[in-house]
């Protein structure tokens, strides 16, 4: 029985892993034709916005540059406007009933921006000269609706990181395949780091709504807007932004083994059939094999597994032998992803959220408010539906 259910899992895999053959080409770098402002939120990354910003006020295509500082209780805002002349900082408010903290500020940066096209990048990352023209590109004709989102170069600086990381990232590629060949609409990715729309149809699909109370905002909100008609576009940018996300592998293991089995977006059924997928198909192979146990199949994965490392080391800054071994990771990560399956936590930079009442859904015309969420999606210019350019 066993057997048969690998074979299942490696099929599903497999499937998956073929939507490869048709991928989009990686960002190059481009020049916008209209003004392009930059929002970058900020909460308690004192030591890690510095070089992001640096990199934004130096590219000539930025327009503006908007931090907006999330409630920080260490030097955030400071080192923001020591920054440069050109960073204005946005003094962000508690986010209301319903709203996570990060898109929340967010859409505070989205209302007060001047650009045409905003830009959204995380406080850790470190874009290059191109990449806002390059994602202003992708957005096509002013009268599309069009989120562009885009893959990062990923910077690992310790050992435990290089092995841990990038077993992390083959388990969602054994979920939803990779993010740039355009997976379908019910699983829907975004990248959160690096995100850029057109201001004003935005606002009007709702803005940020789309992710009230999830902590998986990103997928989330690509989801929602999905469900209004939006195209979501996933680019691989490894070659224009790079991203610091964590110092160490036990706080990869923390912070984004948390959200990695996307708890709060996921239907149940879905969850419970990746983790038999990623536990079938990429962990145990590798248990397999030191026990004597490892048969054909056993093989012909870990074979997959292997071919997989040659397109994954593209988004690695360093990679030496942590990475090449990374596989055997596999197997903790399997167990990682089932405690996030399994106890779902709703803390995140020090906040702690109300569980959802009920899984939740955003239809067409509802303004991105998704229903049953708790918490009414009020700014300061009134409801986000109504708050356009």
């Amino acid at each position: 029985m066993l057997r048969i259910a690998q074979v299942a899992a490696a099929a599903v895999v497999l499937r998956r892993l073929a939507r490869g053959r048709v991928r989009h080409p990686p960002l190059a770098p481009n020049r916008p034709r209209v003004p392009v402002s930059v929002v970058v939120p900020a909460r308690n990354e004192a030591e890690r916005i510095g070089p992001g910003l640096a990199a934004l006020v130096r590219d000539p295509d930025v327009s503006e540059v908007i931090v907006v500082d999330d409630r920080s209780s260490d030097a955030t805002a400071a080192v923001a406007r020591t920054a440069s002349e050109r960073v204005r900082v946005v003094a962000g408010t508690e986010p209301p009933a319903g709203w996570i903290g990060k898109p929340w500020a967010l859409q505070q940066g989205m209302e007060v921006a001047a650009g045409e096209v905003v830009v959204c990048v995380d406080a850790d990352t470190r874009p290059r000269p191109g990449l806002v023209g390059a994602l202003a590109a992708e957005l096509g004709e002013p009268g599309e609706r069009v989120m562009v989102t885009a893959g990062t170069r990923f910077v690992c600086d310790s050992v435990g990181e290089r092995l841990l990381h990038p077993s992390m990232l083959a388990s969602l590629v054994y979920r939803y395949g990779p993010s740039d060949a355009d997976p379908p609409p019910p699983r829907i990715l975004a990248n959160g780091q690096c995100t850029a729309v057109r201001r004003a149809p935005f606002l009007a699909a709702g803005g940020y709504g789309g992710a009230l109370g999830r902590l998986a905002d990103d997928a989330a909100l690509a989801r929602a807007l999905a469900a209004q008609g939006w195209r979501i576009a996933f680019r691989d940018g490894a070659d224009l932004i790079e991203v610091k996300m964590h110092d160490s592998s036990r706080e990869a293991w923390r912070e984004w083994g948390r959200s990695l089995a996307l708890a709060d977006v996921e239907p149940l059924r879905w969850r419970v059939a990746d983790l038999a997928v990623v536990w079938l198909a990429l962990a145990l192979p590798v248990l397999r094999v030191p026990l004597g146990r490892a048969g054909p199949l056993d093989w012909a994965l870990l074979g997959v597994r292997v071919a997989l490392l040659g397109g994954l080391r593209r988004v690695y800054t360093r990679r030496g032998p942590a990475f090449w071994l990374s596989p055997l990771a596999d197997p903790a990560v399997a167990v990682r992803l089932t405690l996030s399956t399994l106890r779902p936590t709703r803390t995140w930079r020090g906040r702690t959220y109300a569980p959802l009442r009920r899984r939740t859904s955003t239809a067409p015309g509802s303004g991105g408010r998704p229903s049953g969420a708790g918490g009414e999606p009020t700014t300061r210019r009134g409801r986000i539906g109504r708050a356009v350019a």
